[in-house]
């Protein structure tokens, strides 16, 4: 039985604001090799965003290189990583020629082919196409084939189909292309494997909702969501990258799963348990697969408090974590109120005033018949159109400092 281990969307190098996620990656990189050493895992899917932007930090690239190589035990377990909608294809697949020596196969672009090649570790690559990979590890005495789908723009994906169709016609030759290779490569003799950088969803139903922090590809390559329907049925597990909650897309014959991001990147993902999957996968029969929860990194949250000691203590009794704060009041946040909850805790990513409403649904909205009012009058009810409530004394105290500044100008 062959061990595999699916993760994606590690966005190295991803900010939340100002704060820096990189230590936190750092950790969970590390709980994931822990977990691939603990399960004994004997090869790694990456399925795409491997960094957050197209110019990832030197201190990125330096922590992918360093878990990559831990995670590949030093070229006996390999490692199949493809690129996403973040990532530079050029930059990822600059380091392949080398990666490979340590059983770490890149892949971004549809024009590229593995070479064929016996690495020093044992393991084989014994067969390759664009789009396509054979494995055969020593231990095993039946070859993993994976079909290769890394996120690609319409442009990519023109020259790779060589078609200028759009619209469902890409959905179609995507389909086909995969259905040839799995004719050619994936028969019941070996362990036959899709991992792709895509959005798929079931044909007819709605679909699952992208992150805040992720740049939407809706429209891949000119298409809208692919469909598990244009998956070939040859395939035992579909590893898919892109949204960042665990979850199955399908639970048929056909596993077709995203295994979340490693860490939660936006405040969207405030409740989300993030997670790496374990597959067990022999030929010619259904894997069967666990989700195995990942626990390092700050936990993010949504809170609201219309008190300030209530905020206070709910900040004091959970430091390591980032957190949305919404207050309620009856006027914009006083300067001494928002200076108690900025000190009370270091991850405050934002601090949302909800403004209560005590007048009601009174009109407030400026007329013609206002514009020959004062300054201080117009922007009185500028507050109230806007706000719903008079603007407090400290506020007011300000605008007619700004105005009195500027009248001396």
């Amino acid at each position: 039985m062959m061990k595999i281990l699916h993760t994606a969307d590690w966005h190295l190098g991803k900010r939340l604001q100002e704060y820096s996620r990189l230590e936190e990656q750092k950790l969970v990189l590390d709980e994931i090799c822990q977990i691939a050493d603990q399960q004994e895992v004997d090869l790694v899917l990456l399925a795409g965003d491997i960094f957050d932007t197209f110019n990832p930090t030197h201190e990125a690239v330096e922590l992918l290189y360093k878990m990559l190589r831990r995670l590949s035990k030093n070229g006996t377990r390999p490692i199949v990583a493809i690129s996403g909608n973040h990532d530079s294809t050029q930059f990822v697949e600059a380091p392949d020629p080398l990666a490979r020596e340590l059983g770490i196969l890149f892949y971004s672009r549809y024009d590229t082919i593995i070479p064929v090649d016996k690495l020093d570790s044992g393991v084989e690559i014994t067969s390759s196409e664009s789009g396509f990979v054979e494995l055969k590890l020593p231990q095993f005495d039946f070859p993993v084939r994976v079909i290769l789908a890394p996120y690609a723009n319409e442009v990519s994906l023109r020259t790779y189909l060589g078609e200028e169709n759009r619209e469902a016609e890409f959905r179609n030759l995507l389909a086909k292309n995969w259905q040839d290779l799995a004719d050619r490569y994936c028969d019941t003799a070996g362990v036959n494997l899709f991992v792709g950088h895509f959005f798929f969803m079931k044909e007819g139903e709605k679909p699952e909702a992208e992150p805040e922090s992720e740049r939407p590809i809706l429209h891949v390559g000119g298409t809208q969501a692919l469909f598990t329907d244009h998956l070939p049925t040859q395939i035992q597990y579909v590893a898919l990258g892109h949204l960042h909650r665990y979850h199955a897309v399908s639970h048929s014959s056909i596993p077709v799963v995203y295994s979340s991001s490693p860490l939660a990147y936006s405040f969207s993902e405030a409740d989300q348990e993030k997670k790496v999957v374990i597959i067990d996968a022999e030929p010619a029969k259904p894997v069967s697969y666990k989700s195995i929860s990942l626990s390092q990194g700050r936990p993010l949250y949504r809170v609201k408090f219309d008190e300030l000691a209530k905020a206070l203590q709910w900040l004091e009794e959970n430091p390591y974590c980032f957190v949305e704060l919404t207050y309620e009041t009856d006027h914009s946040i006083d300067a001494a109120t928002r200076k108690a909850i900025l000190k009370a805790h270091d991850g405050i990513v934002n601090l949302i005033p909800q403004i209560k409403n005590p007048l009601g649904q009174q009109d407030f909205s400026l007329q013609v018949a206002d514009l020959g009012k004062d300054m201080v009058t117009l922007f009185q009810l500028f507050y109230q159109s806007e706000k719903g409530q008079e603007p407090n004394e400290e506020l007011l105290g300000i605008f007619k400092e700004v105005i009195s500044q500027n009248d001396q100008v």
